[in-house]
């Protein structure tokens, strides 16, 4: 019992830490709705990337050849990798022309059209699929137990619910961090590209520096707030 405990706080653990990249893609996907449907596409999104998750897990489950190369050396896997990883470096790069270029002050008629709710979605629903495999991979790989992982799988999706409302918020709300947010995007692309072609990179080489970048960031935003209250405070004077 003790070590079912133990593999299940792991495994929720696991899940956290890859649902960062849950929450910056849905961020960036939900902010293209009206204020008043994005919470719902959130839930949403959320409800079915989980559903998806683990209808993922039993796949991974029943298809044990899934590394096996269906095309030249490359496996399903690899070929859902290469594509994920393709797609993902192509919404970062055009949300960050977006953002620089202003055109979420002024959409055109066409950029509403395909900013859909159903559209929003399905996008936050497949790149969660693309995030899930090496998780699920993992925890596979630690663990016979389907009902911990299923478990797991539940209550982290229920802890990031809880969140993604105020980070995504804080996001939108700060450029700076928007911008950043997608630069991380870009790097996971690229991690998940290469993956897709048997380069291994190593976790840490790409959350410390992250981490570290958002650290530098949150500093300058504090300085500029600080700056701006004393400032006003000698006006005031």
């Amino acid at each position: 019992m003790g070590d079912i405990i133990g593999i299940l706080a792991l495994l929720i653990g696991l899940e956290l830490v890859l649902g960062v990249d849950n929450i910056l893609v849905i961020s960036i996907f939900v902010s293209r709705l009206p204020k008043e449907t994005q919470q719902k596409a959130r839930v949403i999104g959320l409800a079915l990337a989980m559903v998806a998750r683990i209808g993922l897990l039993f796949l991974l489950i029943t298809l044990a050849e899934l590394t096996d190369p269906v095309f030249m050396h490359f496996s399903v896997r690899d070929i859902i990798l290469l594509a994920g990883g393709l797609f993902l470096l192509y919404k970062a790069v055009k949300e960050i022309h977006h953002t620089v270029e202003l055109k979420d002050e002024h959409p055109d008629a066409d950029a509403l059209k395909k900013n859909t709710f159903s559209a929003v979605i399905s996008q936050i629903v497949l790149l969660d699929i693309v995030f899930s495999i090496d998780s699920v991979i993992t925890a596979i790989g630690l663990t016979d137990h389907i009902l911990v992982i299923v478990t797991a799988v539940i209550l982290s999706f229920s802890i990031l619910l809880f969140f993604a409302k105020p980070i995504g918020e804080f996001i939108m709300s700060n450029p700076a961090i928007k911008i950043l947010a997608l630069s991380f995007l870009i790097t996971i692309g690229i991690t998940i590209f290469m993956e897709g072609l048997h380069k291994e990179v190593p976790k840490a080489y790409i959350y410390l520096p992250m981490g570290f970048a958002l650290v530098v960031e949150l500093l300058q935003m504090r300085y500029t707030k600080n700056k701006q209250t004393l400032k006003n405070g000698n006006k005031d004077a």
